[in-house]
């Protein structure tokens, strides 16, 4: 049982991750390394490590940063510390997409 816990805990940080990198890249207009297609002065800055409370345990995410500071995630917004409330909305994003 704990193997299974172990395992959807990963694949939910994993999730959250993916997430999080697709808003910057929608915030962007363009993927990460595909500076082609770059149409703004903003850039991407590293990342932040979080720890975030969910139905798995804690979870361990890298928020990504950009150089103005104008990006505002939405699927873990700044300053939340749990995210048992987006567990089913993540689910339903991944299914809409």
């Amino acid at each position: 049982m704990d193997d299974v816990q172990s395992a959807l805990k990963e694949l939910f940080a994993e999730t959250l991750q993916s997430m999080l990198e697709a808003e910057l890249d929608t915030e962007f207009g363009y993927e990460k390394y595909d500076v082609k297609n770059k149409a703004t002065t903003n850039s991407r800055n590293g990342k932040s490590k979080k720890t975030v409370t969910s139905e798995y345990g804690d979870v361990d995410i890298q928020i990504p940063r950009d150089r103005n500071t104008e990006f505002e995630p939405v699927i873990i917004k700044k300053h939340q510390s749990t995210v048992t409330s987006i567990e089913d909305q993540s689910l339903l994003c991944m299914l809409k997409a």
